[in-house]
C-alpha cells in the first residue's frame, strides 16, 4: 500500500522540507511577479501605441477640419492614416496605405468612434501582418479620420520578455533552492553537535556537557537550557545516590544491633534478661521505623515536585496550640490567630520536628510564639548549634557530631523534612542564635 503524500512528507528531514517549502514559496512568488510584469508592461506599451496613435489621428483631423490635408499623409513611425469622406470614399491615406478599401467598414468605424477607445484589428486581411491598434476621430463635413499602428513589435518583445523569464526564473530557483540548503544545513549543523553531543553521553560520562555554540540565537538557548537540565539532573542523581547511601549506614545500625541481641539471646537462652532483650529491639525497630516515615515523607516532597498534598485553609494557631499541648517542656509564649493555605498534617508535623529537636537539646525550657504575620519561633536554651553549621543541617542525613553521640537522636532527616515542607508552602525557615539556645524562625505566608 502506497502511502499519502502527507506522509511521505513528513518522513523526510527538517533539511529537505525547509528547503523544498522556501524553493515552492519563492517559484510562486517569481511565478505572479512573471506574470504581472508581463501584464503590465503589455499594457504600458499598448497604452504608449495608442496614445500615439490618437495623436496622429488628431493632427490629421485638425488638418482635415482645415482643409490643408495633403497626399499622401507624412507619418514618421510608420502610423497607417486613411480619412474617409461623408460618402464612404477614401480621400487621403498615408504613403502605401489601401485607397480602396477601409480598414473599417461603417458600423466598426461608428462603434469604435461611440466608445472613444482604440481597438484591436488583425491586419492579414489587409496584407498586413500581426495586429493594429486602430483610432477613429469624426472630423468636419462627415469626415472619419482612421488611424492604426501595428503592434508586432511589441508582441515580438513581450514573447521575448516570457522566453527570458521562462527560462531564467527555474535557473534562479534552482539557484536560491541550492543556496538555501546549503545555508539550512549550515544553520541546523550546531543541532547537529547537540544530537552527537546528548548520544555521547552515557552512563558513564553523566558530567558531559553538550557542546554551546558561539551564537546567540535559539540554538544557543536551546544548549545552554539543556546543558542546566543535565545539570540539574546529574546534581538530583547524586542526591538520590547519597540518600540511598546514608539511608543504607543508617539502616545497618539498629538492624546489626538486632541481629546482635538476637545471636547473644539464642545463644545463651538461660543467662538471658529476656524483657531487656525485647526492649532493646524494640527501641532499634522504633528507630528503624521512624526512618522510614522520614524518607517515605521526603519521597512524597519529591514526588509532588514542592508542591503540598492539599491546599486548603489551616488554621495555624491551633496547629501550634494542640502540638506544644504535647509537650511538657513547652511554653506557647504568644500564638495570635493567622490561617494559611497549605496541608495542616505537613504543618502539623513541621512545628513537631522543631519541637523534637529543640526538647532534645534543652536545658531547662522552650517557648514557641506565632505572630499574625505567619512567623512561628521556636526557642531552647540549649548549647545551639556554631553559625557555619546552621544551613548544613537541613541537609539530609546531616547531624552534628553532638547530636550523633546522642542515642535519642534522629537520622538526621528532620530538619531537611522541615524545609522541604515549609518551602512548599511558599515559606523560608532559617535557624537564629538565641543567647543562649537556638531559635528555629519559620514564616509563612497568610492566606488571602
Amino acid at each position: 500500500m502506497a502511502e499519502s503524500p502527507l506522509v511521505w512528507w513528513r518522513r523526510q528531514g527538517l533539511r529537505f522540507r525547509l528547503t523544498a517549502a522556501a524553493a515552492a514559496v519563492l517559484a510562486l512568488a517569481l511565478a505572479l511577479s512573471a506574470s504581472v510584469l508581463l501584464s503590465v508592461l503589455d499594457r504600458a506599451l499598448i497604452s504608449t501605441v495608442d496614445d500615439t496613435t490618437m495623436q496622429h489621428a488628431q493632427a490629421v483631423r485638425v488638418a482635415a477640419d482645415a482643409g490643408t490635408l495633403t497626399s499622401p499623409i507624412t507619418t514618421n513611425d510608420g502610423t497607417i492614416v486613411q480619412v474617409i469622406d461623408a460618402r464612404g470614399r477614401i480621400t487621403h491615406v498615408t504613403y502605401g496605405t489601401d485607397r480602396l478599401v477601409p480598414l473599417l467598414d461603417a458600423p466598426s468605424r461608428a462603434k469604435v468612434l461611440a466608445s472613444g477607445q482604440a481597438a484591436l484589428l488583425d491586419g492579414r486581411p489587409y496584407a498586413m501582418p500581426g495586429f493594429l491598434r486602430v483610432v477613429v476621430l469624426s472630423a468636419d463635413r462627415g469626415q472619419t479620420v482612421v488611424a492604426a499602428r501595428p503592434i508586432g513589435e511589441i508582441q515580438t518583445s513581450l514573447a521575448t520578455a516570457g522566453r527570458v523569464l521562462f527560462v531564467g526564473t527555474p535557473a534562479l530557483i534552482v539557484l536560491l533552492a541550492v543556496a538555501s540548503w546549503l545555508m539550512i544545513g549550515r544553520t541546523l549543523r550546531p543541532i547537529t553537535a547537540l544530537r552527537r553531543g546528548a548520544a555521547e553521553i552515557t552512563h558513564t560520562a553523566r558530567s558531559r556537557r553538550l557542546p554551546v555554540p558561539q551564537s546567540r540565537d535559539e540554538v544557543h538557548s536551546l544548549a545552554t537550557t539543556l546543558n542546566d537540565m543535565l545539570a540539574r539532573l546529574e546534581e538530583a542523581e547524586q542526591r538520590q545516590r547519597a540518600l540511598v547511601s546514608d539511608a543504607a549506614h543508617e539502616l545497618r545500625s539498629p538492624l546489626a544491633s538486632i541481629r546482635l541481641q538476637l545471636e547473644v539471646a539464642l545463644g545463651h537462652p538461660d543467662g538471658q534478661h529476656w524483657q531487656e532483650t525485647a526492649e532493646g529491639v524494640l527501641e532499634d525497630t522504633l528507630r528503624l521505623s521512624r526512618l522510614a516515615e522520614d524518607l517515605l515523607a521526603l519521597a512524597r516532597l519529591d514526588e509532588r515536585g514542592g508542591v503540598p498534598a492539599r491546599r486548603e485553609p489551616v488554621d495555624l494557631g491551633e496547629v501550634v496550640r494542640q502540638t506544644v499541648d504535647r509537650y511538657p517542656e513547652a511554653r506557647l509564649a504568644a500564638c495570635e490567630p493567622v490561617v494559611v493555605t497549605g496541608d495542616a498534617l505537613d504543618l502539623s508535623r513541621v512545628l513537631t520536628n522543631l519541637m523534637d529537636n529543640a526538647v532534645r537539646h534543652t536545658t531547662s525550657k522552650v517557648e514557641v510564639a506565632l505572630s499574625g504575620d505567619g512567623v512561628l519561633t521556636v526557642t531552647d536554651d540549649g548549647p545551639g548549634i556554631p553559625e557555619q553549621d546552621r544551613e548544613r543541617v537541613f541537609n539530609r542525613f546531616t547531624r552534628l557530631d553532638s547530636g550523633r553521640s546522642r542515642d535519642e537522636g534522629g537520622a538526621g532527616l528532620g530538619l531537611a523534612i522541615v524545609r522541604e515542607t515549609v518551602r512548599a508552602h511558599g515559606g523560608t525557615v532559617r535557624l537564629e542564635d538565641a543567647s543562649p539556645g537556638l531559635r528555629a524562625v519559620v514564616s509563612l505566608p497568610p492566606a488571602r
